[in-house]
């Protein structure tokens, strides 16, 4: 980086007036000999990240103004201020908790720990654009809780603010929803925003951001709200993170009270599953086909066997009527979590939660018996791709020997889905930068294409394309399928073909997905959930993310079916990978 700053600043022509300290802040050294002469009457800073502090802002900004600046400077930004909005919201709140649910007739009950559990303190930062207006409910006005004057003193220090408000409405306060705003200049003429587009008056004019987003804070319990309570809200902060509390007006005005302690995790499960497996995990939609998919493959005197990390399957098949259910646990918390699931839900017996590998499994561990149903979501916490669910197919293949002759498999086969879109605004964190604000940042440019050369640079990496829309230019269509009730083989499996382009359009890039085919007639996607539009528009699954493969360049389509997306893909068994290839042109 460094070096890119260096040729950046040669090829403007201010080499005798910039100088690049290939150094950390607090390295730098101020005297005659020194990195620099004298102390700096400006301080120039990006220190951000989406909570503002998490990248170190306030120790970096501490040590500046105690080593680095002079005591009266002026700072760009000058100042930033954090905002918040208690809402009510069922989609955000299963991002944390595990919810009763009731389908086919069984009810799942969350393990009380959980419920009790104040979860992960980590931040959860989305494109909260993207998160609509009516899937929550704001219980409080959008809060000023804090401003930090860059050109003065700053502490690194824990603090807390808090900030009165009255309801807005009646509801359970669950989420905080944050962002922050920087005033570049004194006067605050010159404001750089972090709101979501929905606080604009035109929503289509908000800029858009990948580097800074928005957060998403959980309480650590739902507070009940009363339409016009007077009530407080609180943020307190180390030097790198945020954490909320809400409490009733009259409360806080106790001033002997202890600060709320940052939430931490006390049930394991925050620590097993991450914020979109919960979301999983609550889909009802999605446990519904797995239960329908159960009901038609369960016999009475079957042996189940499990396999898919932190997965709610054995305790519904057990609830569903099998007698025997094992499940393959990859860790030792994944088990425990299970099994305060099972304990809530009455299960004492019948399921036996096993932390061996399948190759590892012998017919002893199975108490002599052999398997008769096969199942899995799949789901594996160390999977970042959509096909490298097809671990599966590797523990059906190692567990070959242990199962019945017509043993079942759930799913009973995988597909991977292909479609060429044009993005909404993802496109921009490949594109070129050339010249900014008049000035000739191509080094930087050229740095990163080199970086892309790399092989690995030119595969398909993981999005949740919920948070970046996008529109299909081709239609949609199953390029490979793994046959889940036959062992993995030997050699490499190869497809090749083609789709036209049928809307106009920029061709950015492919987005793939895996489809599951839990029965003949019963299927699951990790992609797209509905047909996709007339106009192109895509829904996407909020709980996994699919893979993109950026073209080198984008193709601009006509619409007329003059010109095809090319594609050809192999998969080798040896090593699980996907190799992949795309071109466009005219046909």
């Amino acid at each position: 980086m460094a070096e890119a700053a260096q040729n950046i600043v040669q090829r403007n022509g201010f080499s005798d007036q910039i100088k690049i300290i290939n150094k950390h802040s607090s390295d730098v050294s101020v005297g005659p000999d020194a990195d620099m002469q004298t102390r700096a009457n400006l301080l120039i800073t990006e220190l951000f990240d989406t909570e503002l502090i998490g990248e170190g802002a306030l120790p970096s900004y501490e040590h500046a103004h105690r080593h680095l600046v002079q005591e009266r400077c002026e700072a760009v930004p000058h100042r930033a201020t954090v905002y918040a909005q208690l809402v009510e919201s069922e989609l955000l709140w299963g991002w944390t908790q595990l919810q009763p649910t009731e389908v086919g007739g069984l009810r799942l009950l969350p393990p009380p720990a959980v419920s009790r559990c104040a979860g992960a303190h980590s931040v959860c930062d989305v494109q909260l654009s993207q998160v609509s207006p009516a899937s929550f409910t704001p219980l409080s006005p959008v809060c000023s809780m804090f401003s930090v004057d860059f050109s003065k003193p700053v502490s690194s220090a824990f603090q807390t603010h808090s900030s009165q408000f009255v309801a807005r409405g009646s509801g359970r306060g669950q989420v905080v929803l944050s962002w922050w705003d920087l005033h570049m200049d004194p006067a605050g003429d010159v404001v750089c925003s972090m709101a979501p587009s929905w606080m604009y008056a035109d929503p289509k004019g908000a800029p858009w951001r990948d580097h800074w987003m928005q957060s998403v804070y959980f309480l650590p319990e739902e507070s009940p709200v009363t339409e016009g309570a007077e009530l407080c809200l609180t943020v307190c902060h180390d030097a790198y993170s945020l954490w909320f509390s809400v409490q009733p007006h009259s409360q806080k005005d106790q001033q002997t009270e202890a600060p709320p302690p940052r939430p931490n995790c006390t049930c394991q499960a925050h620590l097993v599953w991450t914020r979109p497996r919960f979301g999983e995990l609550n889909d009802r939609r999605r446990t519904e086909r797995y239960v329908q998919a159960l009901r038609s493959v369960l016999k009475e005197d079957g042996v189940c066997l499990s396999v898919s990390d932190g997965s709610l399957l054995p305790v519904l098949a057990h609830l569903l009527g099998a007698k025997k259910v094992y499940s393959l646990e990859n860790s030792r918390m994944s088990k425990q979590v299970i099994e305060q699931v099972m304990e809530a839900n009455g299960v004492t017996a019948g399921v036996e939660l096993l932390e061996i590998r399948a190759d590892h499994l012998s017919r002893n561990d199975l108490g002599d018996q052999q398997v008769s149903l096969l199942m899995g979501e799949p789901f594996f916490s160390t999977s970042l791709l959509p096909w490298h669910s097809l671990f599966f197919w590797y523990c059906r293949s190692a567990l070959s020997g242990l199962l019945r002759p017509d043993a079942t498999i759930l799913p009973c086969s995988a597909s991977l889905h292909v479609a060429a879109v044009e993005f909404q605004d993802l496109w921009r964190i490949r594109a070129p930068c050339g010249r900014c604000e008049g000035f000739d940042v191509s080094p930087m440019d050229e740095m990163v294409q080199r970086s892309l050369d790399f092989r690995e640079s030119r595969e398909a990496e993981p999005h949740p394309l919920w948070e970046y829309p996008c529109r299909a230019l081709t239609p949609s269509a199953a390029v490979m399928t793994f046959d889940f009730t036959q062992c993995v083989p030997t050699q490499p499996i190869s497809s090749q073909g083609s789709l036209p382009l049928v809307r106009s359009g920029r061709c950015h890039g492919v987005v793939l997905w895996m489809e599951y085919q839990l029965t003949d007639d019963i299927s699951v996607s990790t992609g797209l959930t509905a047909p996709i539009s007339e106009q192109g528009g895509c829904e996407w699954s909020r709980h996994r993310k699919q893979a993109v493969y950026f073209l080198r360049s984008p193709w601009q389509s006509s619409g007329d079916g003059g010109a095809a997306l090319s594609y050809s893909f192999t998969f080798e068994p040896g090593s699980g990978d996907v190799r992949m290839d795309f071109s466009v042109g005219a046909l």
